[in-house]
């Protein structure tokens, strides 16, 4: 039951070109930066993603994706990554776009056995239609769209069905976690952590506070210890290194 690894490397020894991977995280929040770079330095390529976004400043996946392991995303957001959207509009990386909500409810499909769902989200769009530039050719014109999906009327209202997403591997950081794998996600780190490590068939989780079984209020776990094959304690550097994305404060009112 034991299920704490040494290091992230030895916690990523088994990976090879090729493999797919769902990835926790929601912007730089709760993203498993120890665990990814842990796999950049294996050297594998060809790698498939699974994750809300693919990094951003020069962190997370976009350590991956700057030194061309990744050939394909799956996501929700490219968001301010300029690396991402040049690879993909210069038909280096495939990507499929997917509503957030139908990327987080794909993942925990997948993870529950679930292998297909019906949903109103993308009915009338391309989503459903198929059209959507899943790889550029990269002189402006679509070498590969993504293919029609069944829609069917469910008392009068259309749903498009979507397929439930399993991968190789799931990488996440949880606040905390025993040695059993039971975890607890801080704040907006909830978001996607829990739903992509239900989807990898070996999921291994940073931790950045590791406690002895029955430590953990079972009221405070948020994601069993059943879909976790491996735990890595992270250092207080590790665990302290955290990056603001954006920095916004208020001008404070001086008194007259």
């Amino acid at each position: 039951m034991d299920k704490v690894v040494a290091t992230a490397a030895q916690a990523v020894a088994d990976v090879r070109d090729g493999a797919s991977f769902a990835v926790g995280g929601f912007g730089l929040s709760g993203v498993p930066n120890t665990l990814i770079q842990a796999v950049y330095d294996t050297g594998v390529s060809g790698l498939s993603v699974v994750s809300n976004n693919c990094g951003a400043m020069e962190s997370g996946l976009a350590v991956l994706l700057s030194a061309g392991r990744i050939v394909r995303v799956t996501g929700s957001y490219i968001g301010g990554n300029k690396e991402f959207a040049r690879q993909y509009l210069g038909g280096e990386l495939e990507l499929e776009l997917i509503p957030q909500g139908t990327l987080a409810e794909r993942l925990r499909a997948g993870g529950c056995g679930i292998p297909a769902f019906f949903t109103p989200a993308g009915v009338g769009t391309q989503v459903a239609d198929g059209g959507l530039p899943w790889r550029y050719d990269g002189n402006g014109g679509v070498a590969l769209a993504s293919p029609p999906k069944e829609v069917r009327e469910f008392d009068g209202t259309e749903y498009v069905l979507e397929r439930g997403i399993t991968t190789d591997f799931a990488l996440v950081r949880a606040a905390k976690g025993d040695r059993h794998g039971n975890l607890v996600f801080n704040k907006s780190a909830q978001n996607f952590n829990p739903l992509a490590a239900m989807a990898g068939r070996i999921t291994v989780a940073e931790v950045e506070e590791l406690v002895e079984p029955g430590e953990l209020d079972p009221d405070q776990v948020h994601l069993p210890g059943v879909f976790v094959q491996r735990v890595v304690a992270l250092t207080p550097g590790q665990a302290a290194d955290k990056k603001i994305e954006k920095v916004t404060v208020t001008a404070r009112e001086v008194s007259a």
